[in-house]
């Protein structure tokens, strides 16, 4: 089994930044792509970044990029999302997941989620 556990979510003005981490322990010898999705009050869950086991192959769903950024530390068990530039549409749970296969953009494929950071961004 593997457990994943989020922190960093808060409240932040429009423009303003947040760093995200999330914590793999357990079987993290299992896991390969790791990501990030979020999921606003009556919306669907929607995919934000994930990144590979070596770190070296990211992707990013086209509304956040070039304002966040996804990272691994060199173990590969801390999963970090820096969100800059934020806007009131980016408030949602951010959730973290993981899977033992190649990056998805959908929610299905992944085997593990956390518990989910909320995000509020106030305009």
């Amino acid at each position: 089994q593997v457990q994943l556990v989020e922190s960093g979510g808060g409240l932040v003005q429009a423009g303003g930044s947040l760093r995200l981490s999330c914590a793999a322990s357990g079987r993290t010898r299992s896991l390969a792509t790791m990501a990030w999705f979020r999921q606003a009050p009556g919306k669907e869950r929607e995919f934000v970044a994930a990144i590979s086991p070596s770190g070296g192959r990211t992707n990013y769903a086209d509304s956040v990029k070039g304002r966040f950024t996804v990272s691994r530390d060199n173990a590969g068990n801390t999963v970090y999302l820096q969100l800059n530039s934020l806007k009131p549409e980016d408030t949602a749970v951010y959730y973290c997941a993981a899977r033992q296969f190649t990056i998805s953009q959908t929610p299905a494929p992944y085997n593990y989620w956390g518990q989910g950071t909320q995000v509020t961004v106030s305009s």
